[in-house]
């Protein structure tokens, strides 16, 4: 890596345009834009696989990405206990 860089190189910095990226803006990321530790905000649990805590949960953020993650980095979300009532768990 080379921390030197020829001027023809360098361009001006241009935003990103939300219109060509969309869920980027951070009230569409964030629960409460105004925490002071913001987290990513999980929009609802669509699936599961596996059981008990080697349960893996297919979770929609608020962004629109949808991800997998296993089940001690959902069990404290009020959209597992909503996803689990919609299942009778």
């Amino acid at each position: 890596i080379h921390n030197a860089f020829h001027a023809s190189l360098l361009h001006a910095h241009v935003p990103n345009d939300n219109c060509l990226f969309p869920g980027r803006l951070h009230n569409q990321v964030t629960d409460d834009p105004n925490a002071p530790d913001t987290e990513w905000a999980v929009s609802k649990i669509l699936n599961h696989q596996g059981l008990k805590t080697d349960a893996m949960f297919q979770v929609e953020w608020m962004s629109g990405d949808v991800t997998w993650l296993p089940y001690h980095q959902v069990n404290h979300l009020q959209a597992l206990k909503a996803y689990l009532e919609a299942l009778g768990v």
